[in-house]
């Protein structure tokens, strides 16, 4: 009984793992988000995070996602600034659009679903390439990104059903939702862009 209570600890703890890490990357991104135009510097940077957690097993997700910050807002805050007024002007429509009653709303309504939904792929595939390969710049990791995020549909839709599904599945988790939340979802990139998946 003692030698398999024993035997399950590492696989329990392994498992562990996969909320406690995450979960600390994601808590490391919401206090870097605090200066509301950083929030895509901060997902690059917990991408980086939990990149060397995946490739080197490095348990400091937390503390690396602050460390790897600013080279990340030297690199993504002019595009973390024009990403939050896009965001700003999406929320605009549709705080309008809801409150009228025409036919033609639903078409707008769903434009701009389309497009929040596009930006929602192309920012966590955007995090992923960053985090990958932190040595680059803004224009190799929008191109990975586009081949990442929308180089397959099934990929993108993969992708955008895990930003959804982590904020839902989140929500019986104490604060799972900010936490999890960014976190589940660049974790599934990174799991896609992952060189090895590709190799036999």
């Amino acid at each position: 009984m003692r030698a398999a209570l024993s035997s399950s600890r590492p696989t329990l703890l392994r498992q562990l793992e996969f909320v406690a890490y995450p979960a600390g990357a994601g808590a490391a991104f919401v206090v870097l988000s605090l200066g509301v135009v950083t929030w895509l510097p901060a997902l690059a940077a917990m991408a980086h995070g939990l990149q060397r957690w995946r490739a080197e097993g490095d348990s400091g997700c937390f503390a690396n996602t602050f460390t790897s910050f600013p080279r990340y807002w030297r690199a993504l805050w002019r595009h973390g600034l024009a990403s939050t007024a896009a965001a700003a002007v999406l929320t605009a429509n549709f705080a309008y659009l809801l409150g009228r009653s025409e036919p033609w709303t639903f078409v707008l309504l769903a434009a701009q679903v389309g497009i929040a939904a596009a930006l929602v792929i192309h920012h966590v595939a955007l995090a992923a390439e960053a985090g990958r390969a932190p040595g680059g710049g803004v224009r190799g990791w929008t191109r990975g990104a586009l081949a990442l995020g929308f180089g397959s549909a099934a990929r993108g839709t993969a992708l955008l059903g895990a930003v959804v599904s982590a904020v839902l599945l989140s929500l019986v988790v104490p604060l799972g939702p900010l936490l999890l939340g960014p976190s589940i979802p660049v974790l599934l990139a990174l799991s896609f862009a992952d060189p090895r998946r590709h190799t036999p």
